[in-house]
């Protein structure tokens, strides 16, 4: 049944062994002071390097970008030599591994940032909760701000620390490195018209809308190369305090972008994951003849619609998010219709080794 999960793919410079993905899954374990990966981290995706590939949790391009607690960064040195001993004990294990670039936008607290506003596209009230630590390091909820609207000059800096993020990824010895532009953090922020009331511009029409995050796919293109970039986008249903009205059109006008760019692959973050409504026929088919390139998808997948999906040449892999936090050895158990573990929702977020590596495999 799910063979097609299972032949290669080529995704840009990278020649992944079966269509399985690991999508980017959240997890707040990077070390305090200064967000460094860890050890046990590296424990985690090595745990999981039999995916197709590995998409890391979103990982913060500047300190201005970080909107959780003891989420990972990927701007200081020593982030990069604790990213670089996670992809080497992934490729010692065989896999193949991408950084999620991350800039989170309004979806923060100013408590994150020595008490300066959150950034945005435009200085505006929206509802939204994100998860910080207190003193004892329990996770807890907070509203988030109204966030200061970034001015032309700030934008270019934020397009810069793209730029360096993606040279950084290159140094890290990650194989792949893929953009968020999804669930309402700041390139999508800027795309979704209930989010940016800007005039300048970054702002009104679509095309201008959607400027920042061309402009900021061809930074990371240039600081290494289209067959090494993808990108992630939600185009429709809502997250995050992010509405996003005209997504439908915008996500295929992105996505001609994107292949007339000639990126290593698009990543569909699609709105049933979220309690959203499926995906038309219609609209996957719009998507393809936008972008011919290498579609990931993701949202809600199991074996059977993922291999529905592949058949009809309407992605050409799936991404799976909370089986990969129960099931280190998802792809075996999809290979062979094993039964899964349950994830426990309670260690999603923060702590330590419970609920992150002590999930068995078939063979422990």
């Amino acid at each position: 049944m799910t063979s097609r999960l299972f032949e290669p793919l080529t995704v840009g410079a990278v020649e992944l062994p079966h269509r399985v993905v690991m999508a980017p899954l959240t997890r707040m374990r990077a070390t305090q002071p200064g967000d460094v990966p860890n050890e046990l981290m590296a424990e985690y995706y090595t745990q999981r390097a039999g995916a197709g590939l590995l998409i890391t949790e979103g990982t913060q391009i500047s300190p201005q970008g970080k909107g959780y607690a003891d989420t990972p960064g990927i701007y200081s040195p020593e982030q990069v030599a604790g990213w670089r001993a996670i992809t080497d004990a992934v490729h010692a294990a065989g896999g193949r591994i991408a950084p999620q670039l991350w800039h989170t936008g309004r979806v923060s607290h100013e408590s994150l940032h020595d008490g300066a506003l959150p950034v945005s596209a435009s200085a505006i009230p929206f509802r939204n909760r994100t998860s910080l630590k207190d003193a004892d390091g329990n996770v807890y909820r907070a509203d988030c701000p109204v966030p200061h609207a970034l001015t032309v000059e700030e934008i270019k800096a934020v397009v810069e620390d793209y730029r360096r993020a993606s040279a950084n990824a290159r140094e890290a010895g990650f194989d792949l490195a893929e953009i968020h532009g999804a669930h309402g953090y700041l390139l999508h922020q800027f795309l979704a018209a209930d989010s940016n009331q800007r005039t300048d511009e970054y702002g009104g029409s679509l095309e201008n809308r959607a400027r920042l995050m061309l402009e900021v796919l061809d930074a990371v293109i240039d600081a290494w190369d289209a067959d090494h970039v993808g990108i992630r986008i939600s185009p429709i249903g809502s997250f995050n305090g992010t509405e996003d009205p005209k997504g439908a059109e915008a996500g295929l006008y992105l996505a001609a972008e994107f292949a007339r760019r000639g990126i290593a692959f698009l990543h569909l973050s699609e709105p049933d994951w979220a309690g959203g409504p499926e995906l038309t026929e219609e609209y996957r088919k719009e998507l393809r003849a936008a972008f011919p390139g290498v579609i990931i998808g993701a949202g809600a997948y199991d074996p059977s619609k993922a291999e529905r999906l592949i058949e009809a040449g309407l992605i050409d892999a799936a991404a799976f998010g909370r089986a990969y936090i129960a099931n280190p050895d998802l792809d075996v158990r999809l290979r062979t219709g094993a039964p899964l573990n349950a994830p426990d929702l309670a260690t999603f977020y923060g702590g330590g080794a419970a609920g992150y590596t002590d999930y068995p495999t078939l063979t422990s």
